[in-house]
This record gives structure tokens, sequence and C-alpha cells, in this order.
């Protein structure tokens, strides 16, 4: 009778250790799920409502770079990057949908203060110099690396609600900023800062 009870403990202890093992491992295997009208997911949509103001003001500040600018790569630049900006928008407003969520703007108090930056730096410095095109590549520089960081982290955070079809969409567009950044850096280096420096 002893024995039985044992053998009966020992096959309830191996079948709760079992699930308890096949727990661990479905949990660690276990994609995210969507949180939707979640506290997070409208903190995520609120930081896309923000980036959306932020491209939609930069669109019409890119071409007044252009034009402030003296050399023709960083014209060039600065005009295919206006185009690239509307096609961030229009990506946005598609994420949107996707959330079933109106595709609406938000201030976004850095980028209103990183185009004013541009500004100023447009009404300090001389027209037809290379001083103000080095000046152009440090505000544009700095726009990228906000914009960077703003989509990089979107996109983590729509992997970690499950939605890989919005984390897709919003890496095109943190791959482009990154692109337009490194060209950045290459037209500041090869056609710019020497030339600045000897004004």
């Amino acid at each position: 009778m002893a024995t039985t009870k044992t053998t009966a403990k020992k096959t309830a202890t191996g079948a709760a250790a079992a699930a308890k093992s096949t727990n661990v491992s479905s949990n660690k295997d276990a994609k995210p799920a969507k949180i939707e009208n979640s506290e997070f997911h409208e903190f995520f949509v609120d930081e896309l409502k923000d980036i959306y103001w932020a491209e939609k003001h930069l669109s019409k500040a890119l071409p007044k770079m252009k034009k402030a600018a003296t050399s023709e790569a960083l014209a060039a630049a600065f005009e295919k990057h206006t185009e690239e900006t509307k096609t961030h928008i229009a990506t946005l407003e598609q994420v949107f949908e996707l959330l079933d969520e109106k595709a609406q703007a938000k201030k976004c108090d850095a980028m209103e203060g990183l185009i004013a930056e541009g500004e100023g730096i447009i009404e300090d410095t001389d027209a037809g110099t290379m001083i103000r095109d080095a000046g152009l590549i440090l505000a544009a520089q700095k726009v990228e690396h906000y914009e960077i960081a703003t989509y990089g982290t979107l996109v983590v955070f729509a992997q970690n609600m499950g939605r890989t079809d919005v984390a897709e969409l919003l890496q095109q567009t943190l791959n482009n900023e990154k692109a337009t950044d490194v060209a950045l850096t290459e037209i500041a280096v090869s056609a710019i800062n020497e030339q600045a420096a000897a004004e």
C-alpha cells in the first residue's frame, strides 16, 4: 500500500515538473502578443503623432535649406531628402491605418527647435559661403540623428507589441534616415569642410 502511494506521488511530481518545463519552453519561444488598447499602445501612437508632425514640418523646411545651400551637391541632397520625407509621411499614414488610428500630428517640440536652429544658421551666415553650407549640414545631421533615435525606438516598440508589419515599415524609414546621414557626412568631408575652414 505504501509503495502504491509513493509511486503515485512520484508520478504526480514528475507530471508537474514536465508541465513546468513545457510552460517555460513555450513562454521562451512565444512571440509577443498584441497589446492594443493598452497604455503602451497609446504611448506608441502618441509618439507616432509626434514624428508625423516632425516629418510634415521638415518637408517644408528642406526646400529652404536647399535654396540657401551654395554647393550643388548639398542642394541636390536636400532636394532628394525632401522627396524621401514625403515618402516617410505616407509611410506613417500607412502605419496609422494598420493600427486603426487616425493620422494626426502632435506638435514636436524637438523638431520645432531643430528647424529653428537651421533657420538661425542661415540668418547668421553669409550667402554663397561654404561656412553656411557647413552649418546647414550640421543642422541637417542634428535632424537626422533625432529621427534615427526616434524611428529606431519605434521599431523596437512595434516588435515588442507583436506588430512586425508596422516594424518593417518603420525600419524602411530608419534605413533611409541612416543613409541620408551618411550622405551628408560624405558631402561635408569631400566638398565643404576644408573650404569652409579656409574662408
